[in-house]
């Protein structure tokens, strides 16, 4: 297995070699031996990044942009498939780094050094990258609100302190893109970038969730840490955030997500089959799988799994240029709901067995019920449709009054 070339400056990168359907079944392979074991400890899987590193994975999408050719969705949806169906909280702390290098290929406010200094030490190094935004009391920005981590302009640069909750990935982090509020009497708002090394930032190891476990998603606290000048990379006046409309953006989260706790979702449906046809009760002297409940049964994960791939299919060849940002939402929140009624349908055929913290179906049920937690939640995304369906029939209406 051959590691990707890093990029060496930016525009002038000879573009990585395309990852292989035999490196991504070799990923998956490996990451899956180790993925019970990882759910267990709740450790870290550093190991995992390795590999993912020596197959040229972790910083590919930023040495592709650095190559001046930008890894489209569908190849990135093919990629975190792979890896989640091995382990899929190394999947969902690799869909971060993607999308934050993502935001900061894109983001004319970023100082260009600093945009090319970061992507090349993702692209080459393999390092990992966060963006940092709920916190205790404001929760999600999604919902609105100042940040309470609070910015101060000193000489040369700034320092931050604040508090950041479900800091995906934090003890393996380089880069911090932490949303916070100077302390002006007018604030401005936005992200600062923090390296992870910076002294003052503490971890406070408070991840001990239900599923999803080796995410390792700490709170990261930030003590009067300080920052070059050009670290605050992009920020406004609140109001000069109201007209951002990341539409591609949202699209990439929602098919990324989606395709996580979708690839979760199968590894339930292939258990379950695999279990099915070779259970055999005594009293049945045949394996479960001639029986037209279960045939029915499979029939219904197939549907839901069929679902979500239309879904993910149409939404990722679109690559966020032809869908609006409320069916992007639409489509996370259809997909993740999907992968959970999968592994519950399952989970409850089997039955008793199925609780065991040995059957590796228990612990895919877990991971798919953290699909709902994401932002933007099933009550934003429904209420954000229903507006939007109001809005066209009133327009209709006074279309035909017209």
């Amino acid at each position: 297995m051959d590691a990707v070339d890093g990029a060496v400056s930016l525009g002038l990168a000879a573009v990585p070699r395309e990852v292989s359907e035999a490196d991504l079944a070799g990923i998956s392979k490996a990451l899956a031996k180790t993925a019970g074991a990882y759910d267990r400890s709740g450790a870290f899987p550093h190991e995992n990044f390795a590999l993912l590193h020596q197959y040229g994975v972790t910083g590919l999408v930023a040495a592709r942009e650095l190559a001046g050719a930008p890894l489209t969705l569908p190849e990135a949806r093919r990629i975190i498939a792979a890896v989640a169906r091995g382990e899929p909280s190394t999947a969902l702390v690799l869909i971060m780094t993607y999308l934050f290098v993502f935001q900061v290929a894109r983001n004319d406010h970023w100082p260009q050094a600093l945009r090319e200094h970061v992507l090349q030490d993702i692209a080459v190094n393999g390092s990992l990258a966060n963006a940092l935004r709920v916190e205790p009391a404001l929760g999600t920005p999604v919902r609105g609100g100042l940040p309470d981590t609070i910015a101060r302009r000193v000489t040369g640069g700034w320092r931050i302190s604040g508090h950041k909750l479900y800091s995906t990935g934090i003890p393996a982090l380089k880069w911090l893109g932490v949303w916070g509020r100077t302390d002006d009497a007018e604030p401005l708002v936005g992200t600062f970038l923090i390296p992870a090394d910076a002294p003052g930032i503490r971890i406070e190891e408070t991840w001990d969730q239900l599923g999803m476990r080796a995410t390792n998603s700490h709170d990261a606290i930030f003590d009067d840490v300080f920052i070059p000048a050009a670290y605050a990379v992009d920020i406004r006046t609140p109001k000069g955030w109201e007209a951002e409309r990341p539409g591609e953006l949202l699209a990439w989260m929602s098919v990324l997500i989606g395709t996580l706790y979708d690839s979760v979702a199968r590894n339930a449906r292939d258990w379950f089959i695999k279990f099915v046809t070779e259970r055999t009760p005594s009293n049945l002297g045949a394996p479960l799988a001639t029986l037209p409940r279960f045939q029915e049964a499979i029939g219904e994960l197939e549907s839901l799994l069929f679902v979500n791939q239309t879904l993910l299919d149409r939404t990722s060849n679109a690559n966020g240029t032809s869908i609006t940002p409320v069916e992007s939402n639409l489509v996370k929140l259809l997909i993740t709901n999907n992968a959970i009624k999968v592994t519950e349908k399952a989970l409850s055929l089997v039955g008793n067995p199925a609780l065991s913290r040995a059957n590796p179906l228990e612990r895919h049920y877990r991971d798919t019920l953290c699909g709902r937690v994401h932002s933007p939640q099933e009550d934003t995304i429904l209420a954000g449709a229903g507006k939007l369906a109001l809005a066209s029939h009133a327009a209709s209406q006074t279309q035909n009054i017209a």
